[in-house]
């Protein structure tokens, strides 16, 4: 079974900040990682290969230092790397991001795909099912649990909200994985040397997947975002001392101050 794998490299910070003049996220000089939701689907692809044989490929779209998180994959298991890293790309949105994809994926060829449910600088959870649309792919998003992929078909348990359905799907098929899949595994220290000084990352440009221009990058995104900011910060915090009874009648007076309770 050949399963290719989205990643994505996102800020390791929860102190987002604003560019004031382009209104993007500024990522210079704040540390990076893997997707945590990425992690999940790399780990359970690997879980798959181990059962079914084939391949996992890890795919990504960012500038060259995202090869970081393919490399950080491939030393938990995975056997190829490819980076999509164009100008031509910059500015996408999740619509032409998951084209992007959708056209690199074909590229390599499959039999599965799997995406992390979201991630966690865009919270959008839309790349999976846009790839899915785009590459007219049955979907199960959600998946908690995979039960069996033989046979030509897919079998998952997908998460609701007040329990779960068990989902059938013919192959190729794609999925969109939450952290209650399974626990990713650590890089092996043979896996490590391997990925960093071994294995060379495969780079392809819009030309190398015969992107069309209008439908990636800036030009390709539907979206448009009239404003982005960081919220104001929450002010300090007040600690309240003295006997029980003394803090809860402090407490009552300063709630009934604020119009909270009456």
């Amino acid at each position: 079974m050949d399963i290719i794998v989205c990643v994505k490299q996102v800020p390791d910070t929860t102190d987002v900040k604003i560019d004031p003049k382009t209104g993007t996220l500024i990522r210079e000089g704040v540390p990076s990682i893997v997707n945590p939701d990425d992690k999940h689907a790399i780990e359970e692809a690997l879980r798959l290969k181990e059962k079914f044989g084939g391949k996992v490929t890890v795919l990504s779209m960012g500038p060259p230092q995202a090869g970081d998180a393919l490399r950080e994959a491939s030393a938990m298991g995975a056997d190829d790397m490819v980076l999509l890293c164009d100008r031509a790309f910059a500015g996408a949105d999740t619509w032409a991001t998951s084209h992007t994809l959708g056209e690199a994926a074909k590229k390599i060829g499959y039999d599965l795909i799997i995406c992390g449910r979201e991630a966690i600088d865009g919270d959008t959870a839309q790349i999976g099912p846009q790839m899915a649309e785009h590459l007219e792919l049955p979907q199960i998003t959600y998946v908690r649990k995979v039960e069996s992929a033989d046979g030509g078909k897919i079998v998952c348990e997908r998460a609701l909200e007040d329990g779960y359905e068990r989902v059938e799907a013919n192959l190729p098929a794609l999925l969109t994985v939450i952290s209650d899949v399974n626990k990713p595994r650590y890089p092996s220290v043979r896996g490590i040397v391997e990925a960093y000084q071994e294995k060379e990352i495969t780079t392809w440009t819009a030309a190398d997947i015969n992107a069309d221009s209008a439908c990636i990058g800036l030009d390709g995104s539907p979206t448009s975002v009239k404003k982005s900011f960081a919220p104001e910060p929450k002010g300090e915090g007040e600690i309240l001392e003295g006997s029980t009874s003394e803090v809860c009648k402090q407490l009552v007076t300063k709630l009934m101050d604020k119009n909270v309770v009456r």
